[in-house]
């Protein structure tokens, strides 16, 4: 280490958020999203903005979504009920597949498909007729599972790159010793120190966050990553382990091949609201419904502590007697898990902290998206002479800038275009969920290619404005496509449906700023300096002792001329003059 140690961790910062900062930005802004991921699937979802809510008690709720469970997934090996509460007041069932035919084999890494519904709480009816889309599910999935590749593969190249934005975060840290008085600082115009002021600043602005959402980040997938404790303990037995550790999906039960009638859940609801003092179930987990071996697993509502481990109560599912509670009590181990785990997908937010939590996001793309920028600043500053005499810069330098426009131009544009798919695509459209998706990453792609093709000045001002446009016209669009447009919303609701056009048109107002400010600084052509020449003073003589000098002898350096080329001109202090500074 002889370039110290502080010289060490700068060089592994870079190195270290540059390597994965693409993928970083578009797991940023995809999982920032998943703050308000309800209400971009309200909003995704136009057919149940007029549907009236109806405060509907939690057993009357949960029966109604058992009978349509019966009739659209009889042979669901496994039941999932999502009871409203006050930030979805509809209620959400989904389903497993039903079991594939003995002698055919489901082919290897595909993700499992579950059909769901969105049912109206007082009937068990589906809500209108809505259109099938994702919604935020998608891209609260996408920012840790990706996309088009197994889930497994994305899990491990998710947690690889989160490792790297810890070491990157701790390691900036250490390198910025004034980072904290750097904050206050921001130098506009000034090429690579504005950058870094702008790094800074936004990584200082929210820096427990980051440090929270990251290292949270991996704790949720800890038991992929570091599975040898648990392998060890339970000797390979990681069934039992993820039943005690995650009991709402305890999947041990065989079925019997006997078939039993479900016992009534509203009687179970209504005991576990009791146990809880008054909080009802948030989600229920039917196993094995309609077998003797069935089981009903309820989870209590996980809104209201910052863990997101919650307590549950196991029922027979055939006669309806309570099996056993779990979860009343936690370790030390378990409780600290839960919280972390809770901090990180914050679904104890309440509406004043969730959007606090949406703005550390946003810093946190920021963050990436100037750290990103900022080296290929500083690299550029090499070609200087190279590009004045009409060169090119290196491949590296310029396979970075077109990957910098492909992540940080590309991804909202994606996002946006996702927004667009949904409205444009005709309701009707066989596999519309998959079509909907399928625009949010041809746009990305196309971004993408553009930036590696012409990764220039020019090429980011139209894409920011592109940028502006698609995020600032949604609102538009969703006037002219739905009656529930802001003139409305704003005064009778949907607040959430409101909220949505608000945000993404601020934030399309904020990239055009963005090209804006780019448009309005435009570089300027570097002069050379040319440094006035100093009239040595004349010593101090007697005239009348000193005899009359001929003109040429007493021309002073004023009338020399200038020096030849390659020659330093002189400064103020008699030093050659630094060119450009």
């Amino acid at each position: 280490m002889k370039e110290g140690f502080r010289q060490s961790m700068a060089w592994l910062h870079t190195w270290s958020g540059l390597l994965v900062g693409w993928v970083l930005f578009a797991m940023f802004a995809t999982g920032t999203s998943a703050y308000f991921r309800d209400d971009i699937t309200l909003w995704m979802k136009p057919e149940l903005h007029a549907a009236q809510a109806h405060a509907v008690p939690a057993p009357q709720a949960a029966e109604q979504a058992v009978a349509r469970l019966q009739a659209v997934g009889e042979k669901s090996p496994r039941w999932f009920i999502s009871l409203p509460d006050a930030h979805d007041p509809s209620m959400r069932i989904t389903w497993a597949p039903a079991p594939a035919p003995k002698g055919d084999k489901a082919p290897k890494n595909q993700r499992r498909r579950f059909d769901s519904e969105t049912l109206d709480p007082a009937t068990g009816e589906p809500m209108v007729k809505a259109r099938e889309t994702r919604g935020g599910e998608f891209l609260y999935r996408f920012h840790f599972d990706l996309h088009y590749m197994p889930a497994i593969w994305a899990r491990w190249i998710v947690g690889a790159c989160a490792m790297f934005m810890l070491v990157a975060i701790i390691s900036g840290i250490i390198t910025h010793r004034r980072i904290f008085s750097d904050f206050f600082t921001f130098r506009p115009r000034k090429g690579q120190r504005s950058w870094l002021d702008g790094h800074n600043a936004t990584a200082v602005l929210a820096l427990p966050f980051h440090l929270m959402i990251t290292y949270t980040g991996l704790i949720t997938l800890m038991f992929l990553y570091m599975p040898w404790g648990s392998q060890t303990a339970y000797k390979g037995d990681e069934k039992t382990f993820f039943a005690e550790v995650f009991p709402s999906s305890n999947g041990n039960a065989k079925p019997s091949g006997e078939r039993v009638a479900l016992a009534p859940i509203g009687p179970m609801v209504a005991r576990a609201t009791e146990h809880w003092q008054g909080t009802p179930p948030g989600r229920i987990t039917v196993e094995l419904p309609n077998d003797a071996n069935a089981t009903v697993v309820l989870t209590r509502q996980s809104d209201i502590t910052v863990s997101y481990k919650q307590p549950v109560m196991r029922f027979n599912g055939a006669t309806g007697e309570m099996i056993g509670t779990q979860g009343d009590e936690l370790s030390g181990a378990m409780q600290t898990h839960g919280v972390l785990y809770g901090l990180h997908v914050a679904h104890f937010a309440t509406p004043l902290i969730r959007p606090l939590f949406f703005l550390c996001g946003l810093a946190g793309c920021a963050m990436v998206g100037t750290g990103l920028l900022l080296w290929a600043v500083k690299e550029r500053q090499k070609y200087a002479k190279v590009l004045a005499k009409g060169g090119r810069v290196s491949f590296g330098l310029r396979l970075v800038d077109g990957l910098n426009i492909g992540a940080v131009a590309g991804v909202p544009l994606a996002i946006a275009a996702y927004f667009w798919a949904n409205r444009l695509l005709a309701v009707d459209l066989p596999e519309r969920t998959a079509a909907e998706i399928a625009w949010f990453f041809k746009a990305w792609g196309f971004v993408a290619v553009l930036g590696l093709l012409r990764p220039t000045r020019g090429m980011w001002l139209g894409l920011l404005v592109l940028d502006g446009l698609a995020f600032a016209l949604i609102p538009v669009l969703n006037a002219f496509t739905t009656d529930t447009h802001l003139g409305v919303t704003l005064l009778n609701g949907p607040w959430p449906v409101a909220a949505f056009d608000l945000t993404v048109l601020g934030l399309g107002l904020l990239f055009l700023f963005s090209a804006w400010m780019l448009h309005k600084h435009k570089p300027k052509a570097k002069t050379a300096k040319v440094a006035k020449a100093v009239k040595p003073a004349a010593p101090k003589v007697d005239k009348a002792t000193v005899a009359p000098q001929p003109a040429a002898a007493t021309a002073t350096l004023a009338d020399k001329p200038a020096p030849s080329r390659g020659q330093p001109f002189l400064d103020g202090d008699g030093l050659p003059e630094v060119q450009g500074s």
